[in-house]
């Protein structure tokens, strides 16, 4: 039940608690409208169609999943421990996600195939935050890489195995943090400013 007017706030808190209920499959506007006890038509003032409530979903779900990245670029750190750590950070929420929740990461995971403008902006957004990285580490001298944008790229495909969903099995076998580490440390011996 909302109090006072809806807001898209809390459609997309009751559109997760439907997601977690029904799962992607069987839960509808209707059931999203029902939580908040208000029709329909007030969730489609906010959101136009079903797919458009659902890629809203999934933006706040990935954002929320990835908060943690924005303070690991904003850190004052030299640029190899920040991109281990934003690494690590992205495993992280992605691991912790997947093991504290595996019915509603799947769900998620769903969501995320069906939304891939959504998903393709937010890759880039992160290829984006591992460039800064990179370049603000060439700048210091602390990184080499001719160009940080394709560097970045490659860092984020090395990578795929620690934060794709299609992996998500394997993040709960033992070793795999020793696997994350050897791939950090081959990345950033690969990065390392050349005499």
């Amino acid at each position: 039940m909302t109090d006072g007017i809806l807001t898209a706030d809390q459609i997309l808190t009751a559109a997760q608690d439907v997601l977690r209920r029904y799962g992607p499959a069987k839960a509808t506007v209707v059931d999203v409208a029902r939580a908040l006890g208000v029709s329909h038509g007030s969730v489609y003032r906010h959101f136009p169609s079903k797919a458009a409530l659902r890629e809203a979903v999934t933006q706040r779900w990935l954002d929320e999943t990835h908060a943690e990245l924005a303070s690991v670029l904003a850190a004052d750190a030299p640029a190899g421990d920040r991109l281990r750590a934003w690494l690590a950070a992205l495993f992280g929420a992605k691991r912790g996600k997947a093991l504290a929740d595996p019915e509603l990461f799947a769900t998620y995971v769903v969501l995320v195939k069906e939304s891939s403008g959504v998903v393709d902006r937010h890759v880039d957004d992160l290829i984006s935050q591992l460039a800064q990285i990179i370049a603000g580490g060439v700048a210091r001298g602390e990184l080499s890489a001719a160009d940080p944008a394709l560097a970045a790229r490659a860092v984020f495909h090395s990578t795929t195995p620690f934060h794709d969903p299609a992996h998500r099995e394997s993040w709960a076998r033992p070793g795999i943090e020793d696997d994350f580490t050897a791939v950090c440390d081959l990345i950033l011996r690969g990065l390392e400013p050349r005499p």
